[in-house]
């Protein structure tokens, strides 16, 4: 008997085409609302983007340069997601503390700000000789 997995084995994998994009789609904004109504952080940095997304696109920058910034915003929300999924599983196992659990919400934690580092440089980088014209 073969032993490796397959797809039919799994009952949430049936979906297929056209109705797993909806189901797929479904989910993402399923997991979009709920960050926004259970996560702060979440809704922090999404202020962030829609209050600096209008800036961008208004700046006398290239269209690269506005999709670099945008980009930014939204790469901070992406790994906001992640470390969010991350707590929600470790949670999910116990909320008794243990050091591999605080080392892996920590790890989540440090990529949310090296991203808002990136961001902050991105910004910064092009945001700093228009505003000193340099």
């Amino acid at each position: 008997m073969n032993t490796k997995y397959h797809i039919d084995q799994n009952p949430h994998k049936g979906n297929r085409g056209l109705t797993r994009a909806w189901h797929a789609a479904k989910n993402s904004w399923c997991g979009l609302v709920y960050a926004f109504l259970e996560e702060s952080a979440f809704r922090q940095e999404l202020c962030l983007f829609l209050l600096l997304t209008p800036l961008a696109l208004f700046m006398p920058i290239s269209y690269l340069d506005k999709a670099l910034l945008i980009s930014s915003l939204i790469m901070v929300l992406v790994v906001e997601l992640l470390n969010s999924s991350v707590e929600a599983a470790i949670d999910r196992i116990s909320f008794e503390h243990h050091d591999l659990s605080k080392r892996a919400k920590d790890f989540g934690s440090a990529a949310v700000m090296l991203t808002l580092l990136i961001a902050l440089l991105m910004w910064s980088a092009l945001c700093i000789p228009l505003v000193f014209k340099l």
